[in-house]
């Protein structure tokens, strides 16, 4: 069976139950970005959340012999409320020391507001600062061009944030291409009704081909499926690709960008 890595899932939504069908269907890796949990949530719960992305969840992973790595940050959704976003951003720098944590994501923007845009410009001030990976997530639906262009433009007033350590996920048709063009990393996020189908992925794969390309889940507390990394191999093949082809995107591809952060490891095979 080829090994997968899913780069992007919310396994704190998930059950135990998921973790074992992820590993009988061949994913080894994972990384698990800091993520809204459905509801506003208040400062004081934000410790234990993170506490819960770099300790609880890399333990529960790896009894099904699954590497578990986070990203620490305020997700855009929250961000309006400018005293929560203080509070909580005063929290990273502990919680991005901690060795499973690759950097800060995921950042972003969610309705383009002058908040969230503020608050996107004080994470990237943090990840500049401290040379960490970024990952972003975009808008949905009818606000994803118009947030993408905000989000590279708010990133190119960092000038130390190299574009090839920024991933800018959730993109889709009429976003992968300037998001390549920028020098930036661009993931496909397989999730039903607001993102790509397995169909679709393979689609855009296959247009623009597979450098700096990533394909993940996003699979949370939604509608959502934590097997959607293994459903775009299962379209891989039946298209005819090769394995080497599955391998480099759902595997070699997002090995390479969390590479770049000397915490990433893979376990031993």
């Amino acid at each position: 069976m080829q090994p997968l890595i899913d780069p992007h899932i919310h396994m704190v939504s998930r059950t135990t139950d998921d973790y074992r069908a992820m590993a009988l269907a061949g994913i080894v890796a994972i990384t698990e970005p800091a993520f809204w949990a459905g509801f506003d949530r208040s400062p004081a719960g934000f410790a234990d959340y993170f506490r819960q992305l770099t300790e609880g969840e890399p333990a529960r992973a790896a009894k099904f012999g699954i590497r578990h790595h986070t990203w620490i940050c305020l997700n855009p959704k929250e961000a309006e409320d400018l005293g929560l976003a203080a509070e909580v951003l005063r929290l990273l720098p502990e919680f991005l020391d901690h060795p499973r944590a690759l950097g800060v994501g995921e950042i972003g923007l969610n309705k383009n507001s002058r908040n969230e845009l503020r608050v996107l410009e004080e994470h990237l001030a943090i990840a500049a600062a401290r040379d960490e990976l970024v990952l972003v997530h975009t808008p949905h639906l009818e606000d994803k061009l118009k947030g993408t262009r905000l989000i590279m433009d708010a990133v190119r007033n960092f000038p130390t944030l190299r574009p090839e350590r920024v991933l800018i996920d959730h993109a889709e048709e009429h976003t992968v291409r300037e998001i390549l063009d920028r020098g930036h990393w661009a993931g496909l996020t397989v999730y039903p009704v607001t993102k790509c189908s397995p169909a679709r992925a393979v689609d855009i794969a296959e247009r623009h081909g597979p450098e700096r390309l990533w394909i993940n889940s996003a699979a949370d507390w939604g509608d959502s499926d934590p097997l959607a990394v293994p459903k775009v191999a299962a379209e891989l093949r039946r298209r005819g690709h090769t394995p080497a082809t599955v391998r480099r995107l759902l595997y070699d591809n997002p090995a390479a960008f969390l590479g770049q952060s000397p915490k990433f490891a893979l376990p031993d095979r």
